[in-house]
């Protein structure tokens, strides 16, 4: 293996540098390609087709053009729709992200989660699944918010938005039947952590929140164990599949180490 060959994390937008926040705790000399879909971006209100069919194909490009050891998709939505698909297409380690319900029901005291993420991510059967196995004694309350996205990609560009619109999504949640039980939170959407202080001052009352980025972190450090990495952190790659402004990114990308910005 290379020293130079990157860990490629793909994601709709800016929510999977949450996960890329994780990954440089874990493996701080890794070279990083962080790609946001700009172009495709909201996925969370686009339907399981277009998703399907975007997702495997740009993921083929990127491969073929960065080189990568391994790919993480860090994105819930992408994730539960297209993740077996990209792992029979491409040859090479992918690491999915999926709701954090596990983590969420064994936290949970009172026996009732929330799961926040994306409209697209919390309808499909996949958080059944994990919802059967993990948390079959748990009342499971679910919410999709486009908005929370829109608010969290906002935060990371400077503007930290109203609390009042912070309360109007989780009101969404804590607002169903038997909300007022929940304690635990699993945040199934990458954005989410990014803005997780802010939910939990629009939070009605004290709730814990749980989400996968820990957990990926040590699959990556898993999968590749015993790879060599540079001697020195190496300058890391932002990509944008559209032309985006990205002059108030810059600070969050800087931060994460990403100072070369390029466009697929």
């Amino acid at each position: 293996m290379e020293t130079d060959r990157p860990l490629l994390v793909f994601d709709s937008g800016v929510g999977g540098l949450s996960v890329l926040d994780a990954l440089r705790r874990r493996l701080p000399m890794a070279p990083i390609v962080y790609v946001a879909d700009s172009g495709g971006f909201p996925y969370g209100t686009k339907t399981e087709i277009e998703i399907a069919a975007r997702v495997p194909a740009l993921l083929g490009r990127l491969v073929e053009r960065y080189r990568p050891r391994l790919v993480v998709i860090a994105c819930n939505t992408a994730s539960t729709i297209a993740l077996a698909t990209v792992r029979s297409a491409l040859d090479l380690p992918i690491v999915g992200t999926v709701p954090a319900i596990k983590p969420a029901a064994l936290a949970s005291v009172t026996r009732a989660i929330g799961v926040l993420g994306t409209n697209a991510t919390v309808r499909q059967p996949y958080v059944d699944r994990l919802a059967a196995e993990f948390a079959a004694d748990c009342l499971v309350v679910r919410h999709g918010s486009a908005r929370l996205v829109e608010l969290a990609e906002a935060a990371l560009r400077g503007d930290p938005g109203e609390l009042a619109d912070y309360r109007a999504v989780m009101d969404g949640l804590f607002g169903q039947p038997g909300g007022d039980r929940i304690d635990t939170v699993a945040l199934a959407c990458t954005h989410f952590p990014l803005v997780a202080d802010r939910l939990a001052a629009a939070s009605p009352h004290p709730v814990r929140f749980v989400d996968g980025a820990a957990g990926i972190a040590r699959r990556v450090a898993h999968l590749t164990d015993g790879q060599p990495w540079p001697d020195s952190r190496p300058e890391g790659v932002a990509v944008f599949t559209s032309d985006v402004d990205v002059a108030t990114l810059r600070p969050a990308l800087a931060t994460r180490h990403l100072s070369r910005i390029e466009r697929l």
